[in-house]
């Protein structure tokens, strides 16, 4: 679940809204900043930092646009613009051969299955999961705002959005070792 610890300022940004637009964008600024911060301080490396990277400058930009024109009619659709922009992060690191979950993923995993096929087509397909969430979560939310179904209907989503790959993400990886590690074996 050390995956969800890079989501913390996407989802305040979804429950701080509820307050300001301006103020969850800045929450998520703020957190994502800080997530950042704090793990380059603690030696991470770039490559595991690719959704954080991609947080701050979502959010900077937001923070600025949200400021500077706080009636502006994106406000409505701002849950959606961020799981748009995660979507593009998590297909942008799977087209570009590097999934975003490679560098969480070498967190948690012993240096020796970083470049075997298994870790490499565990991540693909966890990859793929969040990208896959990501872009149905954002197409559902336009449809629920535009709709006029309300913020309880809108939080659902993303929380859906989130806690579905995030179940998967959980269960995905033994079950593919499980049966991808003999076949690795026999080749």
């Amino acid at each position: 679940m050390n995956y969800l610890r890079g989501f913390i300022p996407w989802i305040a940004l979804a429950v701080v809204s509820t307050l300001g637009w301006q103020w969850g964008a800045l929450a998520g600024l703020v957190l994502g900043g800080a997530m950042l911060v704090r793990a380059r301080k603690a030696g991470a490396a770039a490559d595991a930092l690719i959704l954080e990277y991609s947080t701050v400058a979502f959010f900077a930009a937001l923070t600025a646009w949200a400021f500077a024109r706080p009636g502006s009619g994106l406000k409505d659709y701002v849950g959606a613009l961020a799981l748009s922009w995660l979507a593009v992060t998590a297909w942008t690191t799977l087209a570009v051969g590097h999934p975003f979950t490679t560098g969480i993923a070498r967190r948690q995993a012993p240096p020796e299955v970083w470049h075997t096929q298994v870790f490499k087509r565990i991540n693909v397909v966890i990859t793929a999961a969040w990208s896959t969430a990501f872009t149905l979560s954002a197409a559902a939310l336009v449809v629920v705002v535009s709709a006029g179904l309300g913020s309880v209907a809108a939080l659902a989503v993303q929380f859906a959005g989130f806690v579905l790959p995030a179940l998967f993400t959980a269960w995905y990886p033994e079950r593919a070792r499980a049966r991808l590690a003999p076949a690795a074996h026999r080749a």
